[in-house]
């Protein structure tokens, strides 16, 4: 809504959004008795999504498994998930390939690409990288030469380091969207503008798709993205997603084929089938695609901005109440518009897995994850969590 629009209305649209941002949907997500801050690995699913797949299952069996029924009713379960994905980062549902994980999408790319004895690739930061979008390329450095580039503490890098290291022979820049440890969110559109369509990008997307507001990979401007949906879309595990620029495609070889993606014409040629078949093979995760879609739906009904503004509120909140802890150290960026709702931290003194574990037993999960060599906690909030639940946490850390 817009005021432009409505300007008779009598209340404040601030007071709206605030209303979403303070409202407790945590009776959506089922969770026994503990406090889920571990979002940033594997997310909550909302009841209607378990609920969804237990139906699907029920009518697939109904209509028997291998049948001409079953195969038009799991051909508009995939069809219908396309479209809500394709929907929620602004691209044709043919561009999106249902992946089992983010780093199926990665290795797509990593392995379908061409090299030659001159080519390099650009990636960041080396082992400050999550391993997913780090050893597919390393894997590559006996085909390519492999360039990383030099990154201050948050994990960011100069925009001018970037555009000296690329050249004639850069085939690829691979970069992660948003940083698993620190939280800090990439400049992509600065970056792509640098390659100006001349150089392909791929990002990894696990860490921002459903976490940071609404996206358009036309403003991103990049050519190849990986995601999955079991960690902010909220999905169950052994779903990913891949999009891959209808143009770009033609730049990946398929590393695997069957029988969904390709066809035999005269004298045994192998033909290629069109996106997104052409990088799919064998069975998809039908029940996991359904509760995907039903996931997805519940983020868009929020509304992804909002999603986003909450999830700033409770990583400001828990932030600022670390900040008055002595021997705490925190991580990532201050400015909350460079980071996700990730907030990574340290107490002096202290040993982060014993940490970790200790509040575990308090029925409040956390995360061990690592910054370089440096061993950190990692808490991250999404929006079904609460400021109470914020507070109960830091109550017990002030504990420890």
């Amino acid at each position: 809504l817009s005021q432009d629009f409505y300007p008779t209305l009598k209340y404040d649209f601030t007071d709206i959004i605030m209303n979403l941002v303070s409202k407790d949907i945590s009776h959506d997500f089922p969770s026994s008795n503990k406090i889920y801050l571990n979002n940033a690995s594997v997310s909550l699913m909302p009841s209607q999504s378990i609920d969804a797949m237990k139906d699907f299952l029920i009518s697939y069996n109904s209509l028997g498994p291998d049948s001409k029924d079953s195969e038009l009713f799991v051909a508009e379960k995939l069809s219908n998930v396309r479209k809500i994905i394709a929907k929620i980062i602004s691209c044709q549902s043919d561009e999106i390939i249902l992946t089992q994980s983010t780093t199926d999408g990665i290795n797509i790319v990593a392995n379908g690409l061409s090299f030659d004895n001159k080519s390099n690739i650009i990636i960041r930061g080396m082992t400050h990288e999550h391993h997913s979008n780090f050893y597919p390329w390393i894997k590559l450095k006996d085909k390519t030469s492999v360039r990383s580039l030099s990154i201050d503490p948050n994990g960011f890098f100069e925009l001018d380091n970037l555009k000296s290291n690329i050249d004639e022979n850069t085939k690829l820049v691979a970069l992660s969207h948003a940083l698993y440890n620190t939280g800090s969110i990439l400049p992509i559109p600065k970056i792509s503008k640098i390659l100006n369509n001349e150089i392909p990008l791929f990002i990894d997307s696990a860490q921002t798709i459903g976490c940071i507001g609404d996206h358009d990979v036309s403003k991103l401007n990049c050519n190849f993205m990986s995601f999955n949906g079991s960690k902010w879309l909220c999905g169950p595990m052994g779903t990913g997603l891949f999009y891959c620029n209808r143009k770009s495609s033609e730049l990946l070889e398929p590393k695997t084929i069957g029988g969904e993606s390709a066809i035999i014409e005269a004298e045994n040629n192998l033909i290629f089938k069109d996106l997104p078949d052409k990088f799919q093979t064998g069975f998809r995760n039908y029940v996991g695609i359904v509760g995907l879609e039903s996931s997805a739906k519940y983020l868009l009904n929020f509304g992804m901005e909002n999603i986003r503004k909450k999830n700033q509120h409770l990583s400001n909140l828990f932030r600022d109440e670390l900040e008055k802890i002595p021997k705490i150290i925190l991580y990532g960026p201050e400015d909350p518009n460079q980071r996700t709702s990730i907030v990574s931290f340290n107490i002096e003194g202290l040993d982060p897995q014993e940490i970790v574990d200790k509040l575990a037993q308090k029925n409040i999960i956390l995360a061990v994850r690592e910054i370089m060599e440096t061993k950190i906690i990692r808490v991250s909030p999404h929006f079904f969590n609460t400021d109470s639940e914020m507070l109960q946490v830091i109550d017990e850390i002030k504990k420890l």
